[in-house]
């Protein structure tokens, strides 16, 4: 039994290692306890037993170990860090429990395993059953199979991977043990159940027997999708929400919502790829060539037999294929034709988009064979054409196939038409844009008027294809001109037509199209056309009226414009179709008089030609008043246009006349529908008048408005042609000028290239040089748009105009094209429908491409060229690739079939000689300028080619080859480089190289892209592997990748790659992922068309000035930032100007701005409800998470949408924190006038900045906090009150906050907290914030236990949530905490709830260890504080004291409202608390020119100026009079309860307010400063040290960093608190109370004070050193002598040993020491020798001779030498016997040491203690007796040298000679200047003359009196030393006269200084001992000497005696100076009385 005690004691994870079985079952029952009860995922408790949970399930007992299964489950379930134990865990249970006999065991293992897949192990679990399937033990196997069945079942088959699975079934089915033969069975089927016939290629070779039975039951499984039943902690919501739609019976939608949910397994990916390339047979390719076909035969054969492997290994299939295709194309063997063809499927199914390189190559061979009548040929190679489409896309073999479309042979274009059906079957909606609808359709019409049926069908069907798979919408422009019996038929065939991917898209698309949007600026070019054929294709009303009801007109007819019209009319001319263009027929001019006259008054017709011509002058006067008068709708434009043109019409010669007339064609033009009809009849007239002086003006305005009626390239074209059929340069120059200034009005948009051409070239080549000027300069403007490929249309003119075009072009390079500013507001109503013009940048893009001739080059590659290209002699290879570059030269612009060329090109890249390598490189660049965008087609087979180059060993073939791919980037864009695996593979080659360049080049083009292929995850794994690359600058260019990568792929999924990496990579690469994360760039955001197109459509990338790719048009020009969005005149920020003819609806630009000026919260009833009930019925996603995840930030941009202005949320998901800034002062902004939008988005407000608070920035988060400031005040004034979700979403990240390092962030924290007790009750916050104190951060913990104190201080016990017990116990934990701040706010909180609720604490806390216990009681003793029941007590007794206390009634809790920035103060002394706004303290405004004129306020006695005593001029007089408080507590009302006051006062003295610390210090000065109170404070006297020490720890820690509070502030506390202790100190009595480890805190507290940098760069900081200098001299002089020197030796000690400590504290300890060393001689009676010597006993323990040797500084020894060696003079041999309370005195070095120092005594000290010390020279004193003279006097001289010691120097010197005076100084002086000589000479003189003149002053404490005079608090008490003055005389006010003279012409005062300073001497007023001093009067003396000690003193330390007394500078005073003084102050005196 003895035994089972033993382990019955031990703690729970102690037990559960036990070698004991009954110990370890007891500990793992009751571990199991534990983790059922443990409710936190996240407690600390869980880490306890990581370690133990392998033993747990594999306890060598089986009873024992299936207990310990239990429990590992329940862990596993419930423990946040379970994940990490899931490797060693799960190989426990494969190898240790599956093999058990038990089923409970086995079952409990497999419930463990799924529990780990559960918290998203599935990898690792897999990855260890995995293993087990290769164990001996048949029971292991069975075991693993079956969990990874049930995983299977469970979890489905996106969780766990079934490739591994698959890929061991085989060798399962062949076990020898039938068991692992069925379980293999069962999970065959499983697998079967989730991939069906995937699985069936896998097992086609296992055991006939086994696969007929597995048939069997495959047959028997239900056909429906299967659904997980099981989800990983992630998906929990989406369980949920199964569960309800089942149980709303919603289980039909429900299958068809998560259809998506499994992901179909393609069998492919199942399978191993097989590498056929080297078992071709060895002569194939000679026999494939042979001439008998039987041999040509067998080749195929060989070749069919191994592409029948479903899955191909990549490799290089060029030579193959080529020899394939020849058979195809050449042989005449009909059956060898089909053979091939059946091999070229096998490679293309078995290659899949590996095949894609060679598509283009065999596509045309295998159309152009459908001539082949055979059917079993015709189906071979339908088989093959239709394979290889899969392989590649329609895109890149569109060429091919519309070439051969226009084949001669009907069974060709037959075949084709099929193909292109069946190919647009693969097709959706996206892919399948306009730009290859738009050749197809033109082709596949032409079909469907052949004379052949079968033609016209297969056109049919190929028509009906496209219509069912993109619909009508962008079909119907296509099909304008069909008559309505094909339309139909058409429609019909699509509607037979049965998708691929299923009718979805089709529908959707037609869906769409069945309703346009009503109102939406609607129809577009589609719909243009469809208005005309109304009857046959009808269209809902509301799209036909909206434009008409735009633009305010009548419906007009749509002019009907076939697509394939003329240049300018068709589609080039997009505006054409797409602004219901106004048709009028030509009318007559009778027909027009008619309308006129109806129009125009009679007067005017008839005067129309009139020869006088005012006569015609007034006419066109009324003509324009008429007309300005007119509707637009009754306007006859085209009759008044023909009565202007009515002779003498444009011949007019008046040019008065013409002006007028010239404007009256504009006003008609803007006001009325102008046709072009009507434009015709003028513009001749007005190119002919655009030359002239005085009316060309008038010209252009009248063309321009024509241009906004008509459209600008149709007007341009027209004037254009008119201008160059005549012969005026003036016109021809003026017109182009026109032209260039229209262009930049109207924008680019539609203007016909090719036919500006012409007419610029002729410009040109004009000999006026006015008209080539203004071609060129038109030539520059269209530059702009078109970008560089403009200048190819020029390059054959004459060099010399060449360049000046060049220049022109140089000017233009970098600007952007400005905004259009005309032309779209009228026909804004056209702006397109998204849909319409989805992918219109492929179709403008190629806009001017297109207009190149291109030139086919193919028959120049001929096969002689291309074999040149492959010789092997080099100079041959070169005049191949000389010539190649030739013909590309030549033909500058070529079509994309060049035959052979890529592959010997490819061939010449891997050259031997890099000189064709670089050249190669070069023809490549060429190549794809020469091709433009067709060079698509090539990527695959010559541009990853390229890429290969890029890890060539020579930078300058690297940097070749990157140019290179740059130049084919712009032209293809990058998607075709991205897809597939080719970049991944050339990513996973270990060339360091390739890796860098290419990662360089990804990194430079993926910020541009707004989406890629999915195939980018495949280079992910290579990146990471980059990421540790034994290359340095490959590792930075992946890490410089790596968040670009995350962009697209998103962090979800990188993270998931990193599953396969090595465990300690895995950690890196996710630690680079963070980092990654927080600097992911956000998605270029979509050019804008999305936005019904505010940047003018998208920019069609040729239209750039780098011709950049389609998709990249947006982000070429604006780089990683790409936000369009800012962009607020459509486009000014990226160059993305439309190439379509569509006008720029500014509307959307200008509506951008408006909607600017409208509510920014938009008010949705019940939103927040709604929100809420989603949130609770797990509809979406909950507020909690430790980071933010991107499925909450979409989650909550989703819901803003609805709530928030569009602009404003684009604002505050920026991905830039400047525009998070921008969000946040727009939020300010419109706070108050959205009061009601606020409340209702507060939720979605709050969850926002709570994401903020996860941001880095920190201006982000001050303006954040501030907003919540304000936020919080209003929601309070609006009397709301925080729901529970607002709460729990909110507070836990506010909290999170309060840890911050900086203080202001923690206090602005500490202030929202406060304010939002006002709207949530405290009783709820309590929990969040006890929440808070379980950080790990110890800032947090500490803050959050000070607001449990306010709380508690503030509301009661009743806050404490769940009840005061238990929330105590969670406090107290604290008080063991590790950090010294912890324990103090736990303690403080502690003795809080001590005050509120007396001793029942001790019960409520609980057991506490005995060192927290007595921790806190000595707290709670110091506190001393009656217990009193709450604050509002105190308010009621003494309602005198209201505003010192701020009860509850006033303000929810005591305390910082310093926090608060002014307008929260004034918001808060609005609401309900009045008091608050009184609390100005005057007091601390007052200056001495108020004080002068202040008329008898404060009535005092002013005494005699003589009568003074000097001890009190001393006192500081710092104490704020409690003038408007009415406070002052007269101890006689209260000597009942004196004490407790004290006490209550005593503690507010620790205030974190710095007003209520400035109240309790005045009301304790004024009882220290009445001798008959003074008593009162006795016995508190260490109780007030420890709280002024702590409040100076506070202000230096808190106060002093909070950048918000004034420093003025932080000055007068300070005051106050030196001014009170300077008080205490006074009194000795009291003083003597302090103990020694107070005085060693206070000490240690001064001195930090002394040392606070921050101080001294304040105004007033200098004055508080010299005040606490002073005070360290009292509290040496008139504490307990003992207790204060043990302080300072322990003090020294903690200091030498703290490394933190700078040295500059422990010298001035050192330099306390020193001053004790020199009272010795006078206290030594009175200090109890035993302790001292104790003292420094310790002291020599932990600093042996030899450690202190060490030390920097050799003042530490010197220190402690001369502390013995002075204690040994004064005691003699005595002083052993004072040994008696150290231990072991034999051990003690001190007792060697002072025997020692007995024997030397005499010789060695000189006399240590004689006059000299008093007189201060101890420093000069301990060096003389160490050191040898000259070394001494060598290091005066060296300070009197330098700058800052100079004084000191001179001090000391003057010392040293009148100590030593036979001293010979000479040697030193001899050698310097003569100035420095006369200058020592100088300053040893005015030392003497001070010394002098202060000699009647008794100096018996041995401070030099200067230095007094530089510490006082009070300056004016220049007087100070004589605070040592104890014989009691009287000094007349003369020796201070003398003294401030000197002191006065010392610091070089003159009288203009003097007169507007504060007189010194107003101290001087001061009453001797006065009986109840008026503390207003100090405090005005106070400040007028803190204003004058600014510049008057410099900062002195404590051994600065000499320091000062060497003078600052000599300059003689006046006596009048005084005079002022004393003048001024009788004025004061006067005025007072």
């Amino acid at each position: 039994m003895g035994d089972d005690s033993e382990w019955l004691k031990l703690p729970v994870d102690q037990k559960c290692e036990h070698k004991l079985w009954k110990a370890r079952l007891s500990g793992y029952e009751e571990a199991l306890k534990i983790f059922q009860k443990i409710k936190d995922e996240k407690s600390p408790e869980w880490s306890k037993y990581l370690g133990l949970i392998k033993k747990f399930v594999t306890d060598s007992n089986a009873v024992v170990q299936l207990k310990g299964l239990e429990a590992a489950l329940v862990y596993v379930e419930n423990a946040h860090v379970a994940g990490k134990t899931t490797g060693e865990v799960v190989s426990g249970v494969v190898s240790k429990v599956f093999n058990q006999p038990k089923a409970k065991a086995k079952e409990l293992g497999i419930e463990i395993c799924l529990m780990y897949i559960e918290i998203e192990k599935g990898e690792s679990v897999q990855e260890e059953l995995l293993k087990g399937l290769d164990n001996k033990n048949p029971k292991i196997i069975v075991a693993c199979i079956e969990t990874l069945r049930k995983a299977l079942s469970e979890f489905g088959s996106k969780i766990i991977l079934l490739k591994p699975i698959i890929k061991v079934l085989p060798k399962l089915f062949e076990s020898r043990d039938k068991a692992v033969r069925d379980e293999a069975k069962l999970i065959a089927i499983e697998i079967y159940r989730w991939i069906r016939d995937a699985l069936r290629h896998p097992l086609q070779n296992i055991n006939s027997v086994q696969l007929k039975e597995l048939e069997e039951e495959w047959v028997k499984l239900p056909t429906g999708i299967p659904k997980p039943s099981r989800f990983l902690r992630s998906q929990q919501e989406l369980e949920a929400k199964l569960e309800q739609q089942q149980s709303a019976g919603g289980d039909a939608e429900s299958g068809g919502d998560d259809g998506d949910e499994v992901p179909q397994i393609d069998a492919y990916e199942l399978l191993e790829a097989v590498e056929i390339l080297s078992k071709l047979p060895k002569d194939f390719y000679d026999k494939i060539e042979a001439k008998k076909w039987q041999e040509r035969k067998e080749a195929l054969e060989a070749v069919e037999v191994l592409v029948k492997n479903p899955k191909l290994e990549a490799g290089d299939y060029a030579d193959l294929v080529k020899a394939l295709k020849k058979v195809v194309g050449k042989d005449t063997n009909v059956m060898l034709v089909a053979l091939a063809a059946k091999c070229l499927t096998g490679l293309a199914v078995g290659l899949r988009k590996k095949f894609g390189q060679y598509a283009g190559h065999v596509v045309p061979t295998i159309l152009e064979k459908f001539k082949e009548k055979k059917p079993q040929v015709v189906q071979a190679l339908q088989e093959a054409i239709d394979a290889i489409f899969l392989t590649t896309t329609l895109q890149n073999i569109s060429e091919d196939v519309l070439a051969v479309m226009d084949n001669k042979n009907p069974t060709i274009k037959q075949q084709t038409s099929l193909f292109i059906a069946r190919s647009f079957r693969h097709c959706t909606a996206s892919t399948l844009p306009k730009s290859l609808l738009k050749p197809f359709c033109a082709a596949l019409l032409k079909h469907i008027n052949d004379s052949a049926p079968e033609v016209r069908d297969a056109a049919f069907e190929a028509l009906g294809t496209a219509l069912k798979v993109v619909g009508e919408k962008a079909v119907n422009p296509f099909l304008a001109d069909v008559d309505k019996l094909k339309l139909d038929k058409i429609k019909e065939c699509s509607e037979k037509v049965e998708l691929v991917h299923g009718k979805k898209t089709g529908l959707a698309a037609e869906k769409k199209e069945s309703k346009p949007v009503p109102g939406r600026a609607a129809t577009s070019g589609a719909a243009g056309d469809k208005d005309t054929k109304d009857v046959s294709v009808p269209k809902p009303g509301p799209s036909k009226k909206a434009p008409t009801t735009k633009s305010g007109g009548p419906p007009k007819k749509g002019k009907t414009t076939a697509p394939g019209g003329s240049a300018s009319a068709g589609t080039k001319n997009k505006k054409g179709l797409e602004t219901k263009e106004i048709v009028e027929p030509e009318l007559s001019m009778e027909v027009c008089e008619e309308k006129a006259s109806a129009a125009l008054p009679s007067t005017c017709i008839q005067l129309l030609d009139s020869s006088n011509w005012k006569e015609r002058l007034a006419c066109m006067e009324e003509f324009q008043k008429a007309v300005e008068l007119m509707e637009r709708t009754e306007m006859p434009c085209q009759a008044l246009v023909r009565m202007l043109a009515k002779k003498p019409g444009w011949k007019e010669t008046n040019f008065q006349v013409m002006q007028m007339k010239l404007h009256i064609v504009a006003l008609i033009a803007q006001k009325g529908n102008f046709s072009k009809t009507s434009a015709q009849i003028v513009l001749d007239g007005l190119v002919d008048k655009i030359g002239d002086v005085k009316c060309g003006n008038n010209a252009k305005e009248a063309m321009t408005a024509i241009a906004e009626a008509c459209m600008l390239p149709w007007t341009a074209e027209q004037v254009m042609s008119m201008a160059f059929s005549q012969k005026n340069p003036k016109n021809q120059s003026e017109t182009l000028n026109w032209l260039s200034n229209a262009i930049k009005e109207f924008g680019f948009s539609g203007l016909n290239v090719k036919a500006f051409i012409s007419n610029v070239k002729t410009a040109l080549a004009a000999t006026n040089p006015a008209v080539r000027t203004s071609a060129i300069t038109l030539l520059g403007g269209m530059y702009l748009y078109v970008g560089p490929s403009l200048r190819m249309f020029f390059e054959d003119e004459k060099p010399a105009l060449l360049s000046q075009i060049d220049a022109e072009f140089e000017k233009m390079q970098g600007q952007s094209p400005p905004a259009p500013t005309r032309g779209v507001s009228k026909h804004s109503t056209s702006g397109t429908d998204e849909g319409e013009d989805g992918d219109e940048p492929d179709d403008g893009g190629n806009d001017v491409v297109d207009l190149l001739p291109r030139i086919e080059i193919s028959d120049k590659i001929t096969s002689e060229l291309v074999s040149k290209i492959g010789d092997k002699n080099w100079k041959i290879r070169k005049e191949g690739l000389d010539e190649v570059a030739g013909i590309i030269n030549e033909a500058k612009f070529i079509q994309p079939n060049i035959g052979e060329l890529p592959t010997a090109l490819k061939g010449r890249l891997n050259d031997s000689n890099k000189i064709l390598v670089q050249q190669t490189l070069n023809i490549l660049q060429q190549l794809a300028v020469a091709m433009g965008p067709n060079i698509k087609q090539h990527v695959k087979n010559l541009g990853i080619p390229i890429i290969n180059v890029l890890g060539d060993s020579k930078n300058n073939v690297r940097a070749a080859a990157l140019a290179t791919v740059n130049a084919w980037a712009e032209q293809t864009g990058m998607k075709e480089w991205l897809e597939g695996e080719d970049l991944s593979e050339e990513l996973k080659k270990e060339n360091p190289f390739l890796r860098q360049e290419l990662l360089g080049w990804l990194a430079e083009k993926l910020p541009a892209l707004r989406s890629t292929p999915t195939d980018l995850i495949l280079c992910v794994p290579h990146l990471y592997s980059c990421l540790e690359d034994r290359n340095g600058d490959v590792r930075k260019k992946a890490q410089d990748a790596l968040p670009f990568f995350m962009m697209h792929l998103g962090y979800e999924k990188m993270a998931k790659a990193t599953g396969k990496l090595k465990p300690t990579s895995k950690d890196q690469v996710l630690a680079m992922l963070e980092k990654a994360k927080a600097n992911m760039p956000s998605k270029p955001a979509a050019p804008a068309k999305a936005m019904s197109k505010p940047m003018g459509g998208s920019a069609p990338a040729k239209y750039q000035p780098t011709p950049a790719p389609v998709e990249d048009s947006v982000s070429s020009t604006i780089e990683a930032k790409p936000d369009l969005k800012k962009a607020k005149a459509p486009g000014v920020s990226s160059k993305a100007k439309s190439a379509q003819g569509k006008k720029m609806p500014i509307k959307t630009a200008l509506k951008e701005d408006d909607d600017k000026s409208g509510p920014i919260f938009i008010l949705v009833p019940n939103g927040k409800e709604q929100r809420m009930k989603d949130e609770k019925g797990l509809k979406v996603l909950k507020w909690n998470f430790t980071t933010p995840r991107d499925e909450y930030i979409e989650q909550l941009k989703t819901q803003m949408s609805s709530c928030v202005a569009k602009w404003l949320q684009d604002e505050m998901f920026h991905s830039d924190f400047q525009h998070h800034n921008k969000a946040l002062a727009v939020m300010v902004d419109h706070l108050e006038s959205e009061k009601e939008g606020v409340i209702g988005c507060l939720d979605l407000i709050l969850k926002w900045l709570t994401l903020r608070f996860f941001d880095t920035n920190t201006s982000v988060l001050m303006k954040a906090l501030e907003y919540l400031k304000l936020l919080f005040t209003l929601l309070s004034e609006e009397e709301y009150h925080l729901t529970e979700n607002e709460a729990s979403s909110f507070i836990p990240y506010l909290i999170l906050k309060v840890g911050e390092p900086k203080d202001v962030i923690r206090k602005d924290v500490r202030a929202i907290l406060n304010r939002m007790c006002l709207v949530y009750p405290a009783s709820k916050m309590f929990p969040f914030i006890m929440e808070g104190t379980k950080s790990k951060n110890s800032k947090q913990r500490a803050e959050c236990l000070e607001e449990l104190g306010c709380l508690v201080e503030s509301y009661g016990m009743n806050v404490c949530q769940p009840t005061p017990g238990k929330a105590l116990k969670e406090i107290a934990i604290h008080i063991g905490d590790r950090d010294n701040a912890v324990r103090n706010a736990a303690l403080n909180t502690i003795v809080t709830v001590y005050n509120v609720h007396g001793d029942q604490v001790f019960k409520l806390i609980g057991n506490l260890s005995e060192k927290d216990m007595s921790m806190l009681e000595e707290r709670i003793k110091r506190s001393a504080k009656r217990p009193s029941a709450a604050p509002v007590k105190q308010a009621e007794e003494k309602p005198q004291r209201t505003q010192n206390i701020n009860s509850n009634a006033n303000m929810l809790r005591k305390g910082p409202a310093e926090d608060m920035s002014s307008k929260l103060n004034q918001a808060r002394s609005m609401s309900g608390h009045p008091e608050a706004a009184q609390m100005v303290r005057r007091e601390f405004q007052l200056d001495l020119d108020e004080i002068e004129n202040d008329n008898g306020t404060v009535r005092c006695e002013m005494p005699e100026l003589v009568q003074h005593k000097l001890d009190d001029i001393f006192e500081p007089v710092l104490i704020p009079e409690p003038k408007i408080r009415a406070v002052s507590p007269h101890f006689d009302d209260m000597h009942s309860n004196t004490a407790s006051t004290i006490n209550f006062i005593i503690s507010q003295v620790a205030s974190g307010d710095i007003n209520t610390s400035i109240q309790a210090l005045t009301q304790i000065d004024e009882v220290l400063r009445q001798e008959d109170k003074a008593e009162a404070m006795s016995g508190h006297i260490d109780q007030f040290l420890i709280a002024t020490f702590m409040q100076l720890r506070l202000i230096y820690s808190t106060h002093m960093a909070d950048e918000k509070l004034d420093k003025d502030e932080i000055i007068k506390l300070y005051s106050c608190i030196i001014g009170n202790m300077i008080s205490l100190f006074q009194i000795e009595s009291l003083a003597r109370e302090a103990s020694t480890g107070v005085l060693k805190d206070l000490m240690h507290g001064l001195i930090t004070l002394m040392l606070d940098s921050r101080i001294e760069d304040l105004e007033e900081g200098q004055q508080v050193i010299r005040s606490v200098n002073l005070l360290v001299v009292k509290v040496l002089e008139k504490s307990d002598q003992t207790n204060i020197l043990s302080a300072l030796l322990v003090l020294l000690q903690d200091s030498l040993l703290a490394t933190a400590s700078s040295p500059k504290f422990s010298e001035l300890v050192m330099k306390c020491l020193w001053r004790m060393v020199r009272l010795l001689p006078d206290t030594i009676n009175s200090i109890n020798l035993d302790r001292i010597l104790l003292d420094i006993h310790i002291f020599m323990k932990v600093f042996p001779k030899e450690k202190l040797k060490q030390c920097k500084s050799e003042f530490p020894i010197r220190t402690l030498k001369t502390l013995l060696h002075t204690l040994c003079k004064l005691k003699g041999p005595k002083i052993l016997d004072h040994l008696t309370m150290i231990d072991n005195k034999n051990e003690s070095e001190l007792e060697a040491h002072l025997c020692r120092m007995m024997k030397h005594s005499m010789d060695q000290t000189g006399s240590k203690s004689d006059k000299e010390t008093e007189k201060g020279a101890s420093r000069i004193d301990e060096k003389s007796s160490k050191a040898k003279v000259n070394d001494f006097l060598a290091e005066i001289f060296k300070k009197i040298g330098s700058k800052e010691n100079t004084k000191e120097g001179l001090a000391e010197l003057y010392e040293y000679k009148k100590k030593y005076s036979d001293a010979d100084i000479e040697p030193f002086l001899k050698n310097s200047s003569q100035f420095f000589q006369s200058y020592v000479e100088r300053g040893l003189r005015v030392i003497e003359m001070e010394r002098e003149g202060k000699g009647r002053i008794p100096t018996s404490t041995g401070i030099s009196p200067q230095m007094e005079v530089t510490c006082v608090p009070t300056p004016t008490s220049t007087v100070s030393s004589i605070g040592g003055n104890t014989n009691g005389e009287e000094v007349g006010p003369s020796v201070y006269l003398e003294r401030l003279k000197i002191l006065r012409q010392r610091c070089g005062l003159d009288n203009t200084k003097q007169e507007d300073r504060p007189p010194l001497t107003s101290l001087l007023c001061k009453p001797a001992i006065p009986p109840v001093a008026s503390s207003t009067d100090m405090l005005h003396s106070k400040l007028s000497q803190l204003r004058e000690s600014r510049e008057q003193h410099q900062h002195s330390d404590l051994d600065s005696n000499q320091t000062h007394s060497a003078g600052t500078m000599t300059s003689s005073s006046s006596t009048t100076n005084i005079d002022d003084l004393k003048k001024r102050l009788e004025r004061i005196k006067s005025s007072r009385k």
